[in-house]
């Protein structure tokens, strides 16, 4: 197995997916050792930042890559293994951003309600208890959170040179921003150009589901994933395996639009898998299927249509790649950087 490590200087993030060069070709089967910028751009380093005068619009979300995976052509399936999310930075932060968020007006939906009051939160991350610590504004209420470090945005260039910001998610993938892209998870994308343009970022230390005022606790991130070529069977959809799960993940606006999505992905995947037609999968769906949202504030809201595998008789989606990578992750040893 090769191994790359790369750290990206400024003038090397991305901030499309699609219409960036790539920053290297690299074989199926590269272990990757990575690091990425926060959603920031590294530019809110305290509770006294505030977005609109810390952040600058057109460098939001950078994107550590693209890649160039040797082999990979339409219609392939990239198949990426998250080995391991370890925090860069010993805090993260969270802000409420002028028209953005869950539950403030914003522009695709304008109301006369002013933008809600700026602050910041910066979450202290120790890592010898793998916490976050939130300390209240108003008041003095602390309390510590476990970590659960993930990625907002993995994914791949859209098909017929579409160019895309990294804001959004869609079907190339993009920012999806579900606290499922965690470590241990294998994501599956299908290749939509020459090479794939693989590229990752919007590191996060904690998120819920939701992603409710539009930040999770943003961080750098140093990332190790190993990246592997399936030929052919390019999913319509992200989708995600973890040792006990199956998910689909759909995009769009309004968040049914996005929820339908997933879920018509997860019918394919299980005909896929069992030989099921559609009606019979969607009837077995009705009945197993849970349904996290992931966000509900990017340009797309992104839902998680999700079953368990114990559930169903053992299938092997993508002929057991993501056992294969499992164990593939083991021999790395443990993770320094």
């Amino acid at each position: 197995m090769d191994h790359i490590t790369f750290v990206p200087t400024p003038e090397q993030f991305a901030f499309t997916f699609g219409g960036a060069e790539p920053v290297m070709r690299i074989k199926p089967g590269t272990a990757l050792r990575l690091w990425t910028e926060d959603a920031y751009g590294g530019r809110i380093t305290s509770a006294d930042d505030i977005a609109s005068s810390a952040l600058d619009t057109e460098d939001l979300n950078p994107q550590t890559g693209p890649f160039w995976i040797e082999g990979a052509e339409p219609g392939d399936t990239l198949a990426v293994h998250l080995v391991d999310l370890t925090p860069a930075r010993g805090w993260g932060a969270s802000t409420l951003i002028p028209f953005f968020g869950g539950l403030t007006s914003v522009p695709v939906n304008p109301t006369l309600q002013e933008p809600l009051t700026e602050r910041t939160w910066i979450y202290e991350y120790d890592p010898a208890t793998g916490t976050v610590g939130f300390s209240a504004h108003g008041s003095n209420f602390e309390v510590a959170l476990p970590a659960n470090p993930m990625l907002g945005t993995v994914g791949v260039a859209p098909a017929r040179r579409e160019v895309r910001t990294s804001l959004v998610p869609d079907v190339f993938g993009g920012n999806m921003d579900t606290p499922e892209m965690t470590a241990g998870a294998t994501c599956y994308l299908r290749v939509n150009v020459p090479g794939a343009l693989f590229s990752l970022g919007d590191g996060h230390y904690r998120q819920g589901e939701g992603e409710s005022c539009g930040t999770a606790v943003e961080g750098a991130m140093n990332v190790t994933a190993i990246v592997e070529l399936i030929k052919g069977g390019g999913p319509a959809w992200p989708r995600l395996e973890t040792d006990s799960h199956l998910m689909c993940i759909g995009s769009g606006r309004p968040l049914e639009e996005a929820w339908r999505a997933g879920q018509v992905e997860m019918i394919t995947w299980l005909g896929e898998l069992y030989g099921l037609d559609r009606f019979d999968a969607y009837q077995l769906l009705t009945q197993i299927s849970l349904a996290p949202i992931a966000n509900v504030v990017d340009t797309n809201y992104s839902s998680v249509t999700k079953i368990e595998k114990k559930l169903l008789p053992t299938a092997a989606a993508y002929g057991g790649v993501h056992a294969e990578l499992r164990s593939a992750a083991k021999t790395l040893g443990s993770i320094t950087y």
